[in-house]
């Protein structure tokens, strides 16, 4: 391949700032979206982001719903099979009716849980249906942490553009350095929900501060000195 036709695309950033929805969405917009099998695949995904009802470790305003929390504690750590189990499903959606837990929902930035939880939530019902396939809105809105490297390949004109994902974990980030080789330009994704939320890996460093930092480090590393950004 002619590397003067190909753009390689490297996104950065933190953790949960963005970058695996700007992947899926460049599949989503230039290689036809998701097969079923595909669609399929980020069924247990979203159990993950239902299983953020855990955190809520709050009064119910209604203590008959008390039925319902042990419902979610009882199920393991990761739901198995394709289908939400249907008590599962009522339990979720009586429990995010419930005042109490409203009121946890409302403090989410004093702990971890995913910003697309009230998306899922609110939809509860659709997730729990037997035949339910993630529409490409689910798809966008999951939450899986990207851990080594993911890469996508799309045709716009006469260029070939190669976009690399990368995990945003302090943990993630020593692979990097493996994607740096002839990097057109670097796309730098900042959540700008992150401004009063603490990092997942340190709960004493606020996220965008964290951005910013690792934004100065990215501008100032000798790998980029021609590299747009």
């Amino acid at each position: 391949m002619n590397l003067r036709n190909e753009i390689k695309m490297l996104l950065l950033g933190a953790g949960e700032s963005g970058k695996s929805t700007i992947l899926k969405q460049m599949k989503l917009i230039h290689e036809g979206g998701y097969s079923r099998d595909e669609r399929e695949s980020f069924r247990e995904s979203m159990r993950v982001i239902l299983e953020a009802m855990e955190s809520l470790e709050i009064p119910l305003e209604d203590q008959r719903a008390e039925y319902h929390v042990q419902t979610i504690f009882v199920q393991p750590a990761q739901i198995e099979g394709d289908v939400l189990p249907p008590e599962v499903g009522q339990a979720i959606k009586t429990l995010w009716q419930d005042a109490g837990v409203q009121a946890a929902f409302q403090r989410s930035r004093e702990y971890q849980l995913n910003d697309s939880a009230k998306y899922y939530f609110d939809t509860i019902d659709t997730i729990a249906s037997p035949t339910y396939i993630p529409s490409d809105q689910d798809v966008l809105r999951s939450r899986v942490k990207t851990t080594g490297i993911t890469e996508t390949t799309f045709i716009i004109g006469d260029l070939t553009y190669r976009m690399f994902d990368v995990g945003g974990q302090r943990s993630e980030r020593k692979k990097w350095i493996h994607c740096f080789e002839n990097v057109t330009t670097i796309l730098f994704l900042v959540a700008i929900s992150e401004y009063d939320q603490l990092l997942f890996e340190d709960e004493t460093v606020n996220r965008m501060q964290e951005a910013l930092t690792l934004f100065d480090s990215i501008c100032n590393s000798r790998w980029f000195t021609k590299t747009s950004i």
